[in-house]
């Protein structure tokens, strides 16, 4: 049965994941949106094709750990007679002629570790969404696919009719399997397999070296900046939700979505926590391409998500050649959320930009034009503060208006103001604070409710939602103001489940959530830190990490009552969260100096 107790490898153009077995069971070609190249995980209770595994004949055990601070995976299988191999696995990145080497290519080093051992490679993608990809005929050290979206090919030193064949044979010295666009090997295999795997290896380490990690908690931070970095798409900068789609949020809720997209608003999240660790080229990469996004929009309609290059048609669509995670389809292809408003995207971009006007760390700071494209932004955010949208939850047949988005909007006017300060215009600051004073007043008087002493998440119901634990994130709130206090009870009372809370308790479009949203339960972390209940932000963090994947990720959601994850896998929310929760707990690196 297939299970999100998965490992991703990549390289910022393609990724993969692996089983606890050891296969590769999703993998898209020619980039993280594209064609399933390895689809098993959406290909129901026992699915025939769309992996890559490597068996050992009669393995009892497997073992899988990443080599320290890379997302190169080791995977160790053993049988009862002591016979035994390995398996690394990675996608090569690093430096090369002045570029960044990142093929569409997955590669698996494979050598005998004990006895004499006997394997069995079963190479078996699929194209179209499901459709088995057959070999074409030819070659003596590769096989080709003539796949539509891009033609590959494996070149390996292992005998390449018992691999097509799928025979079993003895592991007698070590393989190379190099899968990638169907050209030429012209290098010496093995050995330039081992210098990809050397140089990729060093670029991980070099990367993660410049990590400022807190003391407490290291390996989960560096596990999660390693992934959200894989989740970013360098050619373009664009950062995906998740690099899976279709596993439903829980079982059989036909919650099924494509996350492989750029949402603005995880986006903003993502390089806020990168930036809290110092990974500046996360966050530079990724303005480049929120410039060109502002640019499109020439000061009009802002997109909720766009696609990697920056295109703004997400049409969705379901495919019925795979039967879905576990069988639970649809499988979703394209996200409509596009056609969405969701008026805090606005600050999320203004709040993404802010800090190029301050850190001169940075290749580029900000400028007066960037000021200029960023206030066009501003304009919106003003101009619809107060209109109904369809929320941070994507709400796909009701529209309020949210006091998530309308605080978002007034953070796009208020960090407008400092940005202003920043570049000496004293005209525009003032004009920026007097918009978010006006703002935050509306806000105020239109989702305070007195009875209560709480805030509402819309302005005209009395609705409970997690998102506005937030209001303290973005600075409208201080911990200690009785209305957040308030508000922060509410949320807690109405909302926590145990060790984990829900984003709403209310029926949406698809009836009632039944699982935890996890980025939820980390804002509920931050906050009770931030209002003196350090002890409960412990052990609600020491929880959440307990739950994490054999590789040290989550996923969207979570079962309150089994721990089960669920939903989009490795999903850069829940990453976040790990990240945001231990800065802010970890006891200070003076501590032990």
């Amino acid at each position: 049965m297939s299970s999100l107790d998965l490992w991703p490898i990549g390289n910022c153009q393609v990724s993969a994941l692996i089983d606890r077995a050891g296969a590769m069971v999703w993998a898209c070609v020619p980039r993280v949106d594209g064609d399933p190249l390895f689809s098993s995980l959406l290909g129901g209770e026992q699915p025939e094709r769309g992996m890559w595994a490597i068996d050992l004949d009669g393995e009892t055990e497997v073992e899988q750990s990443y080599l320290r601070n890379t997302p190169i995976l080791s995977t160790r299988k053993s049988d009862a007679a002591g016979n035994a191999i390995e398996i690394i696995d990675f996608c090569p990145r690093f430096s090369r002629l002045g570029r960044t080497f990142r093929p569409a290519a997955f590669v698996r080093l494979v050598r005998p570790v004990s006895g004499s051992p006997r394997i069995r490679v079963r190479l078996r993608p699929t194209q179209n969404w499901g459709e088995a990809a057959a070999p074409l005929p030819g070659g003596s050290n590769h096989i080709r696919y003539q796949l539509p979206t891009l033609p590959m090919r494996l070149t390996t030193d292992a005998p390449v009719t018992v691999v097509r064949e799928e025979r079993l044979f003895r592991l007698e010295r070590p393989l190379t399997f190099f899968l990638g666009p169907d050209e030429p090997f012209s290098d010496d295999l093995a050995r330039a397999a081992g210098e990809m795997l050397s140089r990729t290896s060093a670029e991980w380490k070099e990367w993660v070296r410049g990590l400022a990690t807190p003391v407490e908690w290291q390996e989960a931070v560096i596990r999660a900046a390693i992934t959200l970095k894989l989740c970013q798409h360098e050619e373009s900068g664009a950062i995906v939700a998740a690099l899976t789609t279709s596993v439903p949020e829980h079982a059989g809720s036909q919650r099924n979505w494509d996350y492989r997209h750029c949402w603005i608003r995880d986006a903003y999240y993502t390089v806020q926590a990168l930036n809290r660790l110092g990974a500046l080229d996360v966050l530079e990469l990724y303005l480049g391409y929120l410039r060109n996004i502002v640019d499109d929009a020439k000061g009009g309609h802002i997109q909720p998500l766009y696609g990697l290059s920056g295109e703004a048609r997400l049409e969705e669509r379901i495919e019925e050649g795979l039967p879905g995670y576990r069988g639970m389809g649809p499988v979703r292809v394209g996200n409509q959320a596009y056609e969405q408003v969701q008026h805090d995207a606005y600050g999320q971009i203004v709040l993404s930009n802010v800090q190029a006007f301050f850190d001169h760390r940075l290749f580029r700071m900000a400028t007066a034009e960037d000021f200029a494209s960023l206030e066009r932004v501003g304009d919106r955010a003003f101009e619809l503060f107060d209109k109904p949208d369809a929320g941070l939850w994507e709400l796909r047949t009701r529209r309020h208006v949210h006091t998530y988005s309308a605080a978002m909007c007034w953070a796009a006017c208020d960090r407008l103001a400092h940005a202003a300060e920043a570049l000496g215009l004293d005209e525009r600051a003032r004009h920026w604070a007097t918009r978010a004073a006006t703002v935050r007043s509306r806000i105020e008087e239109a989702a305070w409710r007195e009875d209560s002493g709480r805030i509402s998440a819309t302005f005209e119901g009395d609705d409970l939602d997690a998102s506005l634990i937030q209001l303290l994130d973005l600075r409208f709130f201080t911990p200690g103001d009785p209305r957040f206090t308030g508000t922060l009870e509410a949320v807690e009372q109405g909302l926590r489940r145990g060790s984990h809370m829900l984003r709403y308790a209310t029926e949406d479009d698809f009836g009632l959530p039944e699982t935890a949203f996890n980025v939820c339960t980390f804002w509920l972390i931050e906050a009770l830190q931030a209002t003196g209940r350090e002890a409960d932000a412990r052990a609600l963090f020491e929880e959440m990490l307990s739950r994490r994947t054999g590789a040290g990720l989550l996923s969207e959601d979570i079962d309150p009552q089994t721990g089960e994850l669920w939903g989009n896998y490795p999903q850069t929310y829940s990453l976040v969260g790990t990240i945001n929760c231990a800065v802010l707990l970890s006891k200070p690196w003076s501590s032990i100096r």
